[in-house]
């Protein structure tokens, strides 16, 4: 069972019919008005085969080839049949054009050379001359031909302009969403390392408070103060990441970012809950780059908010090593450790993740002979002789 044709669209009907009455209504208009001697009458059949090279455009969008094969073989028998000029033969420029432009090109350049030959051929068997008429014939084809060629190409280009601007902003867009989980990563870290901290040390600090008060007066002292120290710190942290968010046009950062020069102070806070910290330097310090430097400081404060929560340790040993391609920074306690590796979470993964910013890699597990151990490596590009 064959399939339906399609159903013809509005530009084809208009196309079709229009064609239909120009071809019909120019062969009448010359028979009434400029009959010849020897010309055949065109009704019905000349008509006929007008309405065979007119009508298949109804269906030029939907089978371009089958419309271009039929109505051009139309066309052209029309003249040899000895029928009135008439302009017939617009049917087979519109094929011929459609079919350039629409990229069906060898198609379109076989049917119109073909079409020529036919014709010309057709005139030399038959009536043994070649009309001088030919050579504008060919060179009607080869501009109509040319046309469809140009309107197709400046088609194909506008296309591919209109998709590189497309691209260039779904590639805009999908840079501002990667910025801005770059950006809620960061300031992820940000809180972690700083605000998880320090309300980790006023934790500690508040039990031995509560631990001291009625016997130990003094120290509980000590401790309400490091509280207060460390709330104000926290403060200050809070209302600097706040800042950041409320910007809309982020400026340069209003102060230095932390680096291996304050290791000492995360040390201090450490020692103020308890832990015995001692900070070892090996090598000549060189000057880090900037986010190198911060993952310095804030893994080795990461390490030891780790200590002071969770290992139960006395003692933790803060080493960072300056080599000729890397700073090697490691942090070790004394405490219970763990059973195999750690579990992945915010503390060691914010470390992992800032140490690969820079082409870095961390490593955390059990020590040997009991406790944990933290090591990073960090890659040293382009660093100089620290000045001070």
């Amino acid at each position: 069972m064959t399939a339906p044709l399609p159903r013809p669209t509005r530009t084809d009907v208009r196309i079709a019919l229009g064609l239909l009455l120009l071809s019909a209504g120019s062969t009448f208009v010359i028979g009434l008005v400029d009959p010849e001697p020897g010309v055949a009458e065109p009704w019905p059949w000349g008509y006929a085969v007008i309405a065979a090279a007119a009508l298949p455009l109804l269906w030029r969008t939907a089978l371009p080839r089958t419309v271009a094969v039929v109505s051009v073989t139309a066309a052209t028998a029309y003249y040899p049949l000895g029928y009135p000029d008439g302009v017939v033969m617009a049917c087979t420029a519109v094929m011929l054009y459609t079919l350039v432009r629409w990229g069906h090109r060898a198609f379109g350049w076989t049917l119109g050379i073909t079409q020529f030959l036919a014709v010309n051929g057709y005139e030399l068997l038959v009536g043994q001359t070649f009309r001088a008429e030919a050579i504008g014939v060919v060179g009607w084809v080869l501009v109509l031909l040319c046309t469809g060629e140009v309107v197709r190409w400046r088609h194909e280009y506008l296309r591919a302009d209109r998709e590189r601007r497309a691209e260039a902003l779904r590639t805009r867009d999908e840079e501002l969403l990667r910025r801005a989980s770059e950006e809620r990563l960061r300031l992820a870290r940000d809180v972690h390392d700083t605000v998880a901290h320090n309300i980790s040390l006023i934790n500690v600090q508040a039990g031995t408070a509560l631990y001291l008060m009625e016997n130990e007066p003094e120290r509980a002292s000590e401790a309400l103060a490091t509280i207060k120290q460390t709330s104000k710190d926290t403060l200050v942290e809070l209302r600097a990441i706040l800042g950041v968010l409320r910007t809309v046009d982020e400026g340069a950062p209003r102060s230095p970012v932390p680096g291996a020069d304050r290791i000492d102070e995360v040390a201090e806070a450490a020692r103020s809950a308890g832990i015995e910290v001692e900070v070892e330097v090996a090598g000549s310090p060189v000057r880090l780059p900037v986010g190198t430097d911060n993952a310095v400081y804030r893994t080795v404060q990461e390490a030891l908010t780790n200590v002071v929560r969770h290992a139960g340790a006395d003692r933790a040993t803060v080493l960072v090593d300056y080599r000729p391609r890397e700073v090697l920074v490691e942090v070790s306690d004394d405490g219970r450790g763990t059973l195999g590796e750690p579990s992945a979470g915010n503390g060691i993964t914010g470390m992992r993740e800032r140490a690969s910013l820079v082409g870095g890699t961390v490593d955390a597990g059990p020590a040997e002979g009991g406790g944990f151990r933290v090591r990073a490596r960090l890659p040293i590009e382009g660093s100089d002789e620290r000045t001070g």
